[in-house]
């Protein structure tokens, strides 16, 4: 299974997340409670992820996602990003260098044009006409923005969703159904695409602050490491990402007691949060997950740091304080474990901070208040986490 299908999930609801979170943003909310300044939410987000899969793929997955809805931030040409999202039928934009991006691709880098199949296409014949015809009239525009020679290749239908199905997820980028038109170029070591895209698209600004970039630029000399950029268009804006990842078998299978030192994945021990961020209080936008997936169910034990109160409305467990650093796992016990680390106000956290282990019973949850502000802090927070990760796997509604 390409590893490029199991890269994101949920963007069903990426209209109402963005909307929400704009509407946070502008109308200025402000819990005196809890904060002595507003919450922010930045239209930039920097996310850093590890997956630990024993179940489906037997691998380690890391990788860094720096993504946003503003094309200022992320750079893109306004009159295309127009065209494609008024266009109706266009779901995805992706560019990669993954190893087989679709069935058929050997080692050659991809850009799949992913499009929603038109009712009125009859039989296959009808349905791969339809999809080449869409992709042909925009490739052209799409190499001259990023200076590539992509030709056709392929009318692709995916039809793998092992990993969606494990995961309670679904999505547009590669979920059962999706229908692509691939379009391939020469293979490009990930470090020199990461350089050319990032210097392309990334605004000075977010480059040259730091953070999550500088992770990701560090990953992108992996000998195993790969590159996506994607675009997603909703009715009002566009998403734009762009992740790096490495993936490594597991050598030692998990059990009770063992001991999880998420950022020496990274190969770092300490992990810092943008300077981009630092004109104002953004505790949601700078964010670590991990995910572990095994045949056997586990615990999470022995946590280090810090446990985020939380309270749980609709089957979501909301943080109610973002002010202390600290972890939320939801949940934190079964075949699926899922971790999500808030950096409150601080800007970087060290690698003892972010350690646990599976197995055991030293586990410790603070009981929250049940006010007013409390749950309307945890709205905000579960709409910006929304907002920052509703793409990658696992996330649930």
């Amino acid at each position: 299974m390409s590893k490029f299908n199991i890269t994101y999930s949920k963007i069903e609801n990426v209209q109402k997340i963005i909307f929400l979170a704009l509407l946070i943003i502008f109308s200025g909310i402000s819990i005196d409670q809890a904060y002595s300044q507003e919450i922010g939410l930045s239209t930039f987000q920097e996310s850093a992820q590890l997956i630990i899969d024993e179940k489906i793929s037997q691998t380690n997955i890391v990788s860094i996602t720096l993504l946003s809805t503003n094309i200022q931030e992320i750079i893109f040409p306004a009159e295309l990003e127009l065209k494609i999202r008024e266009h109706g039928r266009i779901q995805a934009i992706i560019i990669t260098n993954e190893n087989n991006c679709v069935l058929g691709v050997t080692d050659q880098s991809c850009i799949l044009i992913n499009i929603e199949r038109n009712p009125e296409d009859k039989g296959i014949n009808a349905i791969q006409s339809s999809t080449r015809e869409v992709g042909e009239s925009l490739i052209d525009e799409i190499n001259h923005v990023f200076d590539t020679n992509a030709e056709f290749f392929q009318v692709y239908i995916h039809t793998n969703a092992e990993t969606n199905d494990a995961l309670d997820t679904s999505g547009i980028v590669s979920g059962t159904g999706t229908i692509s038109a691939v379009f391939t170029m020469p293979m490009e070591d990930t470090y020199s695409m990461y350089e050319k895209l990032s210097s392309m698209l990334i605004s000075n600004q977010i480059r040259e602050n730091g953070g999550f970039y500088n992770i990701a630029r560090n990953l992108s000399t992996d000998e195993n490491a790969k590159m996506t950029f994607s675009m997603i268009p909703t009715e009002s804006k566009s998403l734009l990402q762009l992740r790096v990842s490495t993936t490594s078998p597991i050598e030692n299978q998990i059990e009770s007691g063992t001991k999880i030192n998420p950022l020496e994945f990274f190969n770092i021990n300490e992990i810092t949060r943008s300077e981009y961020f630092s004109g104002g209080n953004y505790p949601l936008n700078s964010l670590f997950q991990i995910i572990i997936l095994s045949d056997e169910e586990n615990k999470v034990s022995d946590i280090k740091g810090n446990i985020i109160p939380t309270q749980n409305i609709d089957g979501i467990e909301m943080p109610t304080e973002f002010t202390t650093e600290g972890w939320i796992f939801d949940p934190s016990i079964g075949e699926q474990i899922q971790g999500k680390f808030i950096f409150g106000e601080r800007n970087s956290i060290n690698e003892e901070e972010l350690q646990f282990s599976l197995g055991g019973d030293n586990i410790k949850y603070e009981e929250p208040e049940t006010d007013e502000s409390i749950v309307v802090v945890g709205i905000i927070a579960i709409v910006s986490i929304g907002a920052a990760i509703f793409y990658l796997k696992g996330y649930k509604k």
